[in-house]
């Protein structure tokens, strides 16, 4: 799950990359408005965090912009204005939900997880395709009620295609969220990752179309 982190705190915005990376999310973080805007047009973010009070601008004129602008990706404000005043402003400007500073981050994960199911239609923090079960709080991927131990990315690929099934992802698509702005992207990787899954899960359960993608498919 790829998010953006709108931060001008380094302190704070390193660690919230080293934080929420641990937690599994793949996270690309930027200072200020004018680089949130340019991350958002260049790639496809599944949740924002962002801070209302940033050098260039307010992260609520922000927020507005982008919603005016059609813009429905999950925003989570987080910031040092807690009054209640504050929160009823930035939860009727378009933010999803709002955490104030300081915070502790296992529950900024576990609520970017809340919008995340509730923006794919799902109420519950499990994934069921048939025999195959994934608990997105702890990350743990079990079949036929065996554990089945993945890599950070091969977990990312196989949660982006089971969170849709039915839908075919692309190469693209699937490098989109297990690669960082930072990181170099080999060029069969996601090719690699999908193999190992298979050896892993059995080559039924994702699915070749080609010149498409992949698609998960319960055998």
């Amino acid at each position: 799950m790829r998010i953006l982190v709108v931060e001008d705190d380094a302190v704070l915005r390193d660690g919230l990359i080293a934080g929420l990376s641990l937690d599994g999310f793949e996270v690309d973080a930027v200072a200020n408005c004018a680089d949130a805007r340019a991350g958002l047009d260049a790639s496809d973010h599944a949740a924002i965090v962002l801070d209302i009070g940033l050098p260039d601008g307010s992260g609520l004129d922000l927020l507005g912009e982008w919603r005016k602008a059609g813009v429905a990706t999950p925003i989570l404000l987080l910031t040092a204005r807690n009054l209640i005043s504050d929160r009823i402003d930035g939860l009727d400007g378009g933010a999803d939900d709002y955490l104030g500073k300081p915070f502790d981050l296992s529950e900024l994960s576990a609520r970017l997880r809340a919008l995340l199911r509730r923006s794919n239609g799902r109420a519950h923090g499990e994934i069921r395709l048939g025999a195959l079960s994934i608990d997105e709080a702890r990350r743990q991927v079990r079949l036929d009620g065996q554990d089945i131990p993945l890599s950070r990315r091969e977990y990312a690929i196989l949660h982006a295609l089971a969170a849709h099934p039915g839908h075919i992802l692309s190469r693209a698509q699937l490098e989109d969220r297990i690669y960082g702005w930072q990181e170099e992207i080999e060029s069969n990787a996601v090719e690699v990752h999908i193999h190992k899954l298979r050896a892993k899960l059995g080559r039924d359960w994702i699915e070749t179309v080609r010149g498409e993608g992949y698609r998960i498919a319960c055998p």
